[in-house]
């Protein structure tokens, strides 16, 4: 049993809580919010992708050149990047740090977003675009010799790339929960993200991802990425009080039109999204910890479901995951640079404690 955190990196200190608009990059914000989670033992952080968002490759190489052992996971949509430039950008990050890049693949869960930067193509169309690039990225790290490719999105001929990888490959993340994302993340990928849902609900989703590896001929599965926002203090009373706190202000901020979704905003149209709402219907905790209301507070704008209580709590609820066959647990809260020393104080050491624990008491059945 083995487990690792993965965190996300911020260009400057505006947060859910504190929205600050179009704020610009703060070097020395991003450099010490790096520092932090590379010394609290985080092992992964996340560079997101949006239409209005900061360039995830330069902030990736900047979060890169101010740590030491951290890995990136650089978000990128296929219609933002041609492949062959992607896999050298990709590779030539990579080659840099030594081996410290994944890269985690958006289709695109909103055609209005995606026509911003003037993508027009329907959501099985991006998902069948998303599987020739995954496809290309792997041919460029690997074809020693220059090759042709005559996909439906995507043809050239006679590339070759001279900027391989550290290790050979660089390790490929998807995420989502439609028919299409199980398919080719269970199929092709090695990373597959999951928004935090009840424990049966997840469970469910892993079924399906493995049955899609097997389905393709795998012998090895998709290591499968979980997401939470924990709201942690010291005794569970006081972090559900802060709780209601971070679900208050985010309420505020989208009254005032500072939320991450307006209140005018429609339901949303990607799968992942109405899966959570769906689940915030039907009770605000579910399981040990996992909370709903900012579910609905934020429109399911993204990964928004919250663990609550205190570290011990955390810790197990965060157990019960990987015990259910998780091995990458997102962890990122409210107020970003704050929260993520918490969890890297007070959270990570127990999770991992209760790794030990639990391979120790295996080691002891077995003997």
């Amino acid at each position: 049993m083995a487990a690792e955190f993965i965190s996300v990196s911020f260009p400057n200190a505006s947060n859910d809580l504190t929205p600050l608009h179009d704020a610009p990059v703060d070097p020395l914000f991003l450099e010490r919010y790096s520092r932090a989670l590379d010394d609290y033992g985080f092992n992964y952080t996340l560079l997101p992708y949006s239409s209005s968002s900061f360039d995830p490759f330069t902030l990736g190489a900047t979060v890169l050149a101010h740590t030491k052992n951290i890995k990136i996971i650089v978000a990128l949509r296929p219609n933002t990047v041609y492949p062959t430039v992607a896999a050298k950008s990709l590779a030539t990050l990579d080659q840099l740090s030594g081996g410290r890049v994944v890269v985690h693949f958006i289709a695109g869960g909103s055609d209005e977003e995606q026509a911003r930067e003037g993508d027009f193509l329907n959501k099985e169309e991006r998902y069948e675009r998303q599987e020739e690039y995954i496809r290309i990225l792997r041919l460029a790290w690997t074809s020693k010799e220059p090759f042709d490719f005559d996909g439906k999105y995507y043809q050239f001929k006679q590339f070759r790339s001279a900027v391989r990888p550290t290790q050979g490959l660089i390790p490929i993340s998807l995420g989502g929960s439609s028919d299409a994302a199980y398919r080719i993340g269970g199929s092709l990928c090695d990373i597959f993200g999951l928004w935090g849902e009840p424990l049966a609900e997840t469970k469910q989703q892993i079924d399906r991802i493995y049955a899609e590896a097997a389905k393709a001929g795998r012998t090895d599965r998709p290591r499968i990425w979980v997401t939470f926002r924990p709201i942690v203090a010291e005794t569970d009373e006081l972090a559900w009080e802060k709780a209601h706190r971070v679900l208050d202000r985010l309420n505020d901020n989208r009254q005032k039109g500072l939320g991450r979704s307006p209140l005018s905003a429609p339901r949303p149209a990607n799968v992942g999204s109405q899966r959570l709402l769906e689940i915030a219907a039907r009770g605000d905790v579910h399981d040990r910890a996992l909370w709903y209301p900012t579910v609905t507070a934020t429109n399911a704008g993204g990964a928004t479901t919250a663990l609550v209580g205190s570290p011990h709590t955390i810790a197990d609820s965060i157990l019960d995951y990987i015990d259910l066959g998780a091995d990458l647990i997102s962890i990122r809260g409210y107020d970003n640079f704050n929260d993520a020393v918490d969890y890297g104080r007070y959270v990570l050491p127990l999770v991992r404690e209760g790794i030990r624990q639990r391979e120790e008491a295996k080691k002891t059945a077995a003997a």
